[in-house]
């Protein structure tokens, strides 16, 4: 019985892996993101040459045309993104950069978008902030900003508290001497909000020492509260986030990582097992030995001493 032989040629490969790979090969390449990059800018200039009436009305059908060329390159764009993830879907759906691109480019093309020229305009300005896509220390702000919002409202929480308290201790002492600032709770939180920007503090402590010596102690603890110990601690949230940001760009940039030391040869570092190293010697040692008996011309054997020559 004759065994027919299996057939040779390789399986062909899904469609989708080789538009993937495709696609990744052009979404990848420098000149796209300079291209897009490019556009990005330009899509900028555009939207502040509309701010000009003149310019705006004599160049009005050449400016709705270019809006129209940079939002099908746009379109282009996500779709080769979309496609270079065409082997990995979800992927493309896990990455949140691609979710905001995603979502600028299709409300562009929703119908009520269109109609209402404020959002559209908004739509447009918001394709600046792509920008941070090919700017990776742009993009670790954006995320570090991100990451600081829940100790930010925490910092908000306690400078509207005490915002609150110095506020409501100068409208009991300064609201009959200075009604214009402390004439009531909202008068005195905005003159202590301004105060909080160090903007005429000066004014402010002399005409508290027209009314009382011990005002230099209210504004003295206020300014040091409010100036130095809040803005200092959101200083430290805003620099822990940094460097959160910055741990997960490496996390997903593996460009950025630093260089890992190599694993250290037990036959080099005696340090990683003596015992194994030692083994490791030895048996060097030995080929060593062998090779040099190989090389050697073998020895002589020595003659027994005839009679003769041993008269003599």
């Amino acid at each position: 019985m004759n065994d027919h032989p299996a057939p040779t040629g390789a399986t062909p490969r899904p469609l989708r892996h080789t538009l993937a790979e495709g696609a990744r090969a052009v979404t990848e390449a420098r000149w796209f993101a300079l291209t897009v990059f490019t556009l990005i800018l330009t899509n900028a200039a555009l939207l502040g040459a509309e701010t000009y009436s003149g310019l705006s009305r004599d160049w009005h059908h050449g400016l709705r045309l270019a809006e129209h060329l940079c939002l099908a390159a746009f379109t282009v764009e996500i779709a080769l993104r979309a496609c270079a993830h065409a082997d990995r879907p979800r992927d493309f759906f896990r990455d949140p950069w691609n979710l905001f691109d995603l979502a600028v480019v299709a409300c562009a093309f929703l119908p009520l978008v269109r109609e209402n020229t404020t959002v559209l305009r908004l739509l447009r300005l918001a394709r600046v902030l792509r920008t941070a896509r090919f700017l990776p220390q742009l993009r670790i702000v954006f995320v570090a900003v991100a990451r600081s919002l829940p100790g930010t409202v925490s910092f908000l929480l306690v400078g509207a508290l005490l915002l609150y308290l110095y506020a409501m201790v100068g409208w009991v002492f300064f609201s009959e001497a200075d009604p214009g600032q402390f004439g009531s709770i909202g008068r005195a939180v905005l003159t202590l909000f301004l105060l909080m920007t160090l903007d005429g503090l000066g004014d402010a402590v002399h005409a508290g020492l027209e009314i009382s010596r011990w005002s230099i102690l209210y504004y003295a603890s206020y300014v040091l509260l409010a100036s130095f110990v809040l803005v200092n601690v959101l200083i430290g949230v805003v620099i822990s986030s940094l460097e959160e940001a910055r741990e997960l760009e490496r996390e997903h940039s593996p460009a950025l990582e630093a260089p890992s030391a190599p694993a250290p040869d037990p036959a080099v570092d005696p340090a990683v097992d003596p015992a194994v190293d030692l083994r490791t010697r030895i048996a060097i040692a030995r080929r060593a030995l062998d090779d040099l008996e190989a090389v050697l011309p073998p020895r002589q054997p020595e003659q027994a001493p005839t009679p003769d020559t041993a008269r003599s």
